[in-house]
């Protein structure tokens, strides 16, 4: 494999860090050699998309709390990923700013009452919209790997969606699956 390709597991992106560990992505990349970083680009109050407010069971007309980061790997665009929340769990919160999260946003998210127990992953391929070429510096015929992943807690209630684009030619997704 290719320095320039990054082999993704899900599995430390859902689960808390421990008290002044810093967040899953930098850490990821450091233990595979290479510098991960973020950009919020924009947090706050949005209506969620259609797909995102079915995920999230959002009441038509409700807002939920976004936050836009452009996930870097070596300085080098890598991922867009939006994570929308229930409103009534990130308002006047820290997910509601562009500010950095001590341990990401799952440790926050933990620290306000709220554990993913269960996670839906879904993965589709296609072309990138204007907005994705430009981001992460691709032509209209590279293809990307969109993942949505729906994060419930043990009620089964919705507390966190993830949606990210990244250029497939740049990823591998791995999923390791423990049964038993």
């Amino acid at each position: 494999m290719s320095a320039s390709r990054w082999v993704s597991t899900s599995m430390p992106y859902l689960k808390p860090r421990e008290p002044g560990e810093g967040d899953a992505w930098s850490a990821d990349a450091a233990a595979q050699g290479r510098r991960g970083s973020q950009r919020i680009v924009h947090a706050g109050e949005v209506p969620p998309p259609a797909e995102v407010a079915a995920l999230l069971a959002t009441p038509d007309g409700e807002p939920v709390v976004v936050r836009r980061r452009l996930i870097l790997l070596d300085d080098d665009p890598n991922e867009l990923t939006d994570t929308y929340y229930p409103a009534a769990i990130a308002r006047g919160t820290q997910l509601a700013g562009t500010a950095k999260i001590r341990g990401g946003a799952v440790t926050l998210l933990a620290e306000l009452g709220h554990v993913g127990a269960l996670v839906r992953e879904d993965v589709t391929a296609g072309l990138p919209d204007e907005e994705e070429q430009e981001v992460l510096r691709l032509a209209a015929t590279d293809p990307v790997l969109r993942l949505t992943r729906l994060t419930l807690d043990r009620e089964e209630r919705p507390i966190q969606v993830d949606r990210m684009v990244m250029p497939a030619q740049r990823q591998q997704l791995r999923y390791e699956i423990r049964v038993g």
